[in-house]
């Protein structure tokens, strides 16, 4: 047993064990959220938490996480050069803060239309959406500049500490008698922003001076990633959203969804702790010229991705319409295996997805990322909008989408495979051999 896991952790890139312990409380945190949420509540109210939880993990991710990845990506190129990341961190931190405010502005003069489209008139479940931008946006520009600086200990800690607070706060919620949906979205906003704090210092401790980063060089893919990141969340996180539109009234047939969903998503989780590390030794492989290391880390990751797909899977499917019952307090049998198998098919066909995207971010393929992106979501439109019962059509648009998603992907890198190698055969291979720092995060 020993032996199978240290393989398992030799296929894996640095620093994915010392993040996975903090994925995996945030994990869990989501269940503990919903799920007490979905004893606490009534079915409108958990609805409400539902629809407010799948917006901030579809579009409050694909605003903010483009940040953390490309943050990631920059300051992993520049510790390789030995250049330090305070300058990165002071522009990413304004940048950050523009788009948070650009953000909270469009909500603000929205705030009833959303409130009565989403959230049954409450406009204090918008209130409680901004708060949760805001927590996202500080937690996802601290922990792109510690993934790319390898300090992947502080970056599980955050992890921890946010899903850790998750947990306490629902619980807490549950044994105040609080059946209010405000009162568990606005964990939401809290928890991210005090793990933040807690990890500060050791950010602070970490970047060291070095040249300014042009702002160029910060925003020149950001405005693709963004695009494309919003539309994987809109894959992703579409089924839950789309069945608010065309059965609004259908409180049970959503609340099923949102926990089938989440449940489907386990490996997806666990994928989490993956990104981080993966994209930090892709892109310090690339800038060292190592493209050995490269394509090698690449090929483990896949394996690994197919592993959490058939480990994930295959519970889901059998046990999914008894498990939704048992831990989140859903009743009416709406959905059965078939529909747990397709959403966890997609669900294996949504992680192939983000790994090669993020071998096209290395690269600096943005536009073709985002392509594909594109085609995964007319994929979806195209079958959502069809006749049909609507559980079944938004399970199969979600299935079918992402593994178009991982065609296109498949073929923008075919494409794009000479002119990465030219580029990679180009890279600074004289910084790499003086034993600069993060080299040895990917192996000479």
């Amino acid at each position: 047993m020993r032996t199978l896991l240290n393989k398992l952790s030799a296929a894996l890139p640095p620093g994915t064990v010392a993040v996975a312990g903090g994925t995996v409380v945030l994990g869990a945190a989501s269940y503990a959220h919903l799920g007490v949420a979905g004893h606490s509540l009534s079915d409108a109210g958990y609805a409400d938490v539902s629809v407010l939880w799948t917006i901030v993990m579809s579009l409050g991710i694909g605003v903010f996480f483009p940040l953390e990845q490309e943050l990631t990506r920059i300051v992993s190129a520049r510790v390789v050069l030995g250049q330090g990341a305070a300058p990165v961190l002071r522009r990413a931190g304004l940048l950050t803060a523009g788009i948070l405010g650009a953000t909270l502005l469009v909500l603000g003069l929205g705030a009833g239309p959303l409130a009565d489209l989403l959230f049954h008139g409450d406009r204090a479940l918008v209130a409680a959406l901004g708060g949760a931008f805001a927590g996202m946006a500080v937690c996802y520009l601290t922990r792109g500049v510690l993934a790319g600086l390898g300090r992947f200990g502080a970056y599980g800690t955050q992890l921890a500490v946010d899903g850790g607070l998750r947990i306490v706060l629902a619980l807490g919620c549950a044994l105040l008698g609080l059946h209010s949906a405000l009162a568990f979205s606005l964990i939401l906003a809290v928890a991210p922003v005090v793990a933040t704090l807690v990890t500060l210092p050791a950010l602070l401790r970490a970047v060291g001076p070095g040249e300014q980063i042009a702002w160029r060089e910060l925003t020149a893919g950001l405005g693709l990633l963004v695009c494309a990141t919003l539309l994987s969340q809109l894959v992703v996180n579409a089924a839950v959203m789309s069945t608010k539109l065309l059965a609004p009234s259908d409180s049970a047939l959503i609340a099923a969804l949102m926990s089938a969903t989440v449940l489907a998503r386990v490996p997806l989780f666990v994928f989490g702790s993956l990104q981080a590390s993966l994209l930090s030794g892709l892109t310090a492989a690339f800038t060292a010229g190592d493209r050995v290391a490269f394509w090698a880390m690449l090929r483990r990751i896949a394996l690994v991705v197919a592993a959490l797909g058939l480990l994930g899977g295959v519970p889901a499917t059998i046990l999914g319409p008894w498990l939704i019952e048992v831990l989140f307090g859903i009743q009416d049998p709406v959905l059965g295996r078939f529909d747990f198998f397709l959403l966890s098919a997609g669900t294996a066909a949504y992680m192939f997805a983000m790994v090669l995207g993020q071998a096209l971010m290395v690269f600096k393929r943005h536009n073709l990322q985002l392509l594909s992106w594109a085609v995964g979501t007319a994929v979806l439109a195209g079958i959502t909008l069809i006749p049909g019962e609507v559980s079944m059509r938004v399970i199969v648009a979600y299935a079918l989408g992402s593994t178009a998603t991982v065609l296109a992907m498949l073929t923008a890198l075919r494409l794009s495979f000479s002119g990465a190698a030219a580029a990679a055969g180009e890279a600074p291979r004289q910084t790499a051999e003086t034993g600069a720092p993060g080299v040895g995060a990917v192996g000479r």
